[in-house]
């Protein structure tokens, strides 16, 4: 039996593309106040009263476009990249999610019983980047679970790879076969966050945003900005690509609500970019290392609709990193 057990955590899917598991689903992702970052009665009213009642049913369509027979692609890819990881380090690994299943409570409980020997668990976000509303809530969620179930294994952390080498190497090569075909622009599009969540990160409490090149600027800030992050991540794979400045841009995705939220948002850039000369595009998802709704739906099938529909001749989504030999292999050598 191995001392040393790996968790693998992602966000997490519906049980289904039901209304009614899809409507679960929306509760509970919604309700975490490190998603939706109000006061937990307004938060609660909002949630319940107009968010999830109204958007269940456009999910579920959406849910529903994308289901395999397997399953959900984010569960099922989540899985298989968890049973790669095992055999390529040797290591126990298991999978945990933030909302839904497989719990925390499972997997820890599971490696409790299962795993008698296990001194230490290392716990992999499947987030690159620190956001509180992806890595940070994964993270401190599991921690949550851990402190209170009296578990025999230490816990440790891995922290976010934004800039790390071996993620560099295998996100960088998994862009370059479509760098072989003729293209006008690549795009990077990120998960985007509400701009306050920028600022409640900021540590310092005077850097973030308050200039227009905050993000170059060396700051202690970083360790937990997610905007400084991406486009770290951005400036990395480009070196790697030897591709300038006119040949990509940075753009946010799935935003939610009216608030002030990163920008600008991928779907103005698409519907805009074929006016200015960009017919053939390539879209890249890096905040995503599994195809998942927001990739296969929102960019591969909503965004390709909007780009082509503003006059765009060519649309390739570029897919997640999900099961590829240098990714399992950068796990292995992160853990």
């Amino acid at each position: 039996m191995s001392k040393k057990v790996l968790l693998l955590a992602n966000l997490g899917s519906p049980d289904s593309f039901a209304v009614k598991d899809v409507r679960k689903y929306l509760r509970e992702f919604l309700m975490d106040g490190r998603v939706i970052d109000i006061p937990k009665v307004p938060r609660y009213l909002l949630v319940n009263g107009i968010i999830a009642p109204f958007r269940a049913p456009r999910s579920a369509k959406k849910y529903k476009s994308i289901w395999t027979q397997e399953g959900s692609p984010l569960i099922v890819l989540s899985e298989k990249l968890r049973a790669r990881v095992e055999e390529k380090t040797g290591l126990p690994a298991y999978l945990s999610m933030r909302y839904g299943n497989p719990t925390p409570q499972a997997s820890l409980s599971e490696i409790q019983e299962y795993q008698p020997n296990a001194e230490e668990v290392v716990l992999f976000p499947l987030y690159p980047h620190y956001a509180m509303s992806s890595y940070e809530t994964a993270v401190e969620y599991v921690k949550e679970v851990w402190e209170k179930g009296n578990y025999a294994f230490q816990l440790k952390i891995v922290d976010p790879y934004y800039n790390h080498p071996d993620y560099i190497q295998a996100l960088s090569n998994s862009i370059k076969p479509f760098l072989r075909e003729e293209f006008d622009h690549l795009l990077f599009s990120y998960h985007g966050v509400p701009e306050r969540h920028i600022l409640k990160g900021d540590i310092t409490g005077n850097h973030c945003l308050k200039s227009t090149d905050c993000c170059r600027t060396p700051s202690p800030a970083h360790k937990f900005c997610y905007r400084h992050q991406v486009f770290e991540t951005t400036r990395l794979v480009i070196e790697q690509l030897n591709l300038n400045d006119e040949e990509y841009s940075v753009s946010f995705q799935s935003r939610l609500g009216s608030d002030k939220w990163l920008g600008p948002a991928t779907s103005d850039v698409l519907a805009q970019l074929p006016g200015k000369g960009v017919k053939k595009i390539l879209v890249v998802t890096p905040a995503f290392v599994s195809d998942c709704l927001e990739t296969i739906e929102e960019i591969g099938m909503e965004g390709r609709e909007t780009f082509l529909e503003a006059g765009g001749e060519k649309f390739t989504a570029i897919p997640c990193l999900n099961l590829s030999d240098e990714w399992v292999e950068a796990i292995g050598k992160m853990v």
